[in-house]
C-alpha cells in the first residue's frame, strides 16, 4: 500500500519509514505541510499519516484543507498532545484516527491497516435520506426540505452515523467508538453538546423533530411520527 507521511523530526520520520517499509508498504515522506498537501491532492495514497505539530502549516491545517477540497483519503494524526480536547479537535478536522506519541510500531501498523480496510466511498451509500433530510457523503452537503444546512466536520460525522442507523437506537458507547474513536468513556459532555448543536441546525424551524432522545438508552433519528 502507498502511504503519505508528514513528519518533520528526522529521527521519528526515519523510524516510521523503517517500520512501514519493513511491513511491505511504499511510503512517500515529506517534512512540510505545503508539500504534504500538494502530494495528497494528487491522490493514489491508501492512508495519510500526518504529524499535527510540524512548523508552519501543520498537519491539522493540512487535513482541514484536504477535507475542504473533498479529499477523503483516510488520515491518521500523530501528536504528542494527549488531551481529550486535542483529540476531539483533530477528529472534528476530519481525522479518521489519532495516535499519541510515543507509540509502539505494532500499534501504528495495526491502525494503518485498519484504516486501509475501510471500503471506498464509491462502494457505500453516497446519499443518506431520512424524511426530508438528505446527507450527501461525497459533496459533504446536508439539506432539509431543499434548504442547505451548514455543519462542522464532527457534526457531519455524527449525523452521518445517526442516519446510517435510522430508526434504530444509537447508544453513547456506539457514538464514542464510531464517531469519536474513543474506546473508553471520557466522562465529558462532548456527545451532549454536539447533539444539542446538531438538533438546533437539523430540527429547529422545520416542524417535525427527527433527532430523538431515547431516555436511558441513547438517541435515534426517525421520520416516523412518534
Amino acid at each position: 500500500m502507498k502511504l503519505l507521511l508528514l513528519e518533520d523530526d528526522d529521527a521519528t520520520r526515519t523510524q516510521i519509514l523503517r517500520q512501514l517499509t519493513a511491513a511491505g508498504h511504499e511510503v512517500e515522506a515529506c517534512t512540510s505541510g505545503p508539500e504534504a498537501m500538494s502530494l495528497a491532492m494528487q491522490g493514489g495514497y491508501g492512508v495519510l499519516i500526518l504529524d499535527r505539530m510540524v512548523p508552519g502549516v501543520d498537519g491539522l491545517s493540512v487535513l482541514k484543507a484536504l477535507r475542504a477540497a473533498g479529499i477523503r483519503t483516510p488520515a491518521l494524526l500523530l501528536t504528542a498532545m494527549d488531551g481529550i480536547d486535542d483529540r476531539v479537535e483533530g477528529l472534528e478536522a476530519g481525522a479518521d484516527d489519532y495516535l499519541v506519541k510515543p507509540f509502539a510500531a505494532a500499534e501504528l501498523l495495526a491502525r494503518v491497516v485498519a484504516l486501509s480496510r475501510r471500503p471506498p466511498i464509491s462502494d457505500e451509500v453516497l446519499v443518506r435520506k431520512v424524511g426530508d433530510l438528505a446527507l450527501d457523503r461525497v459533496k459533504r452537503i446536508v439539506t432539509r426540505g431543499g434548504r442547505r444546512i451548514d455543519l462542522q466536520a464532527q457534526e457531519f460525522k455524527l449525523l452521518d452515523y445517526l442516519m446510517l442507523h435510522a430508526g434504530e437506537v444509537v447508544t453513547r458507547t456506539m457514538l464514542l467508538e464510531n464517531v469519536w474513536n474513543f474506546h473508553f468513556d471520557p466522562q465529558t459532555n462532548v456527545i451532549e453538546s454536539h447533539m444539542s448543536r446538531l438538533r438546533g441546525k437539523v430540527d429547529r424551524g422545520f416542524g417535525q423533530e427527527l433527532i430523538q432522545t431515547v431516555r436511558g438508552a441513547g438517541y435515534r433519528i426517525d421520520a416516523r411520527a412518534r
